[in-house]
């Protein structure tokens, strides 16, 4: 049965033309004006990307800074003892612990987004990988939640941090903001992605690395960016 679409997505979905590849610019404009929701919707960019991620050289997995943040506040678990606590409670984290949040956790409460933790927390936090890792919030080095400097990990996070990381078939979505934000905090947000996605190729994907883009908002529909454009300011 196909999916029946409410009338403002059917209306948000005449505005674009289905067989155009946009310039970034333009779908950023447009993806302000395709917006169903009622609530600040976030904006979203997905990547299709000519990797094979099943192979240890074409990874992509990482964290970044937006430029102008996501809009959004994250509640922010740090695992840490002694000083790193009392460092982190001083840093802004919404929650700080040890035994005791780990015990809470594999009592099924999950009210955080993101989670860091201290080098030496990591054989406690390690019990609960088949909890925290289905749900993408495991400490990872890779993108800067397992570390000493607590300060700065919970700076970036509440700065704006996003994580990217390409799924099996090599996919990677972000949120680049708001659709309250400019258009043109919107487009910055989106070039310091595309950007860093670039940087961070993997040495084994061959041919044609960005295979398409498209921009949304939260359950609105897609708009397709030319690659050839993909980083593109214009």
């Amino acid at each position: 049965m196909a999916k029946k679409h409410g009338k403002k997505y059917v209306d948000a979905l005449k505005l674009i033309d289905e067989t155009k590849l946009y310039s970034p610019k333009e779908a950023v404009e447009l993806v302000k004006k395709t917006v169903v929701t009622k609530f600040d919707s976030s904006v979203e960019a997905s990547f299709r990307l000519g990797i094979n991620p099943k192979y240890a050289d074409q990874q992509v997995r990482g964290a970044m800074v937006l430029p102008h943040g996501t809009g959004k506040s994250k509640k922010v678990l740090v695992f840490a003892e002694g000083a790193k606590a009392e460092e982190a409670k001083a840093a802004g984290a919404d929650y700080v612990g040890g035994d005791d949040l780990v015990a809470k956790i594999q009592g099924g409460w999950f009210d955080f987004e993101v989670c860091v933790a201290t080098p030496n927390m990591m054989g406690k936090v390690g019990r609960l990988g088949k909890l925290l890792g289905p749900k993408g919030l495991m400490p990872n080095p890779k993108v800067g939640t397992v570390t000493m400097d607590v300060t700065k990990a919970l700076n970036e996070i509440k700065a704006g941090k996003v994580e990217y990381r390409a799924d099996k078939a090599g996919n990677v979505q972000a949120m680049i903001g708001k659709s309250s934000f400019s258009e043109e905090a919107l487009l910055d947000n989106y070039i310091a992605l595309v950007t860093t996605l670039i940087k961070v190729k993997p040495s084994g994907a061959k041919g044609q690395y960005i295979k398409s883009v498209t921009l949304s908002t939260t359950m609105g529909p897609g708009i397709k960016i030319d690659v050839l454009k993909a980083d593109s300011a214009k």
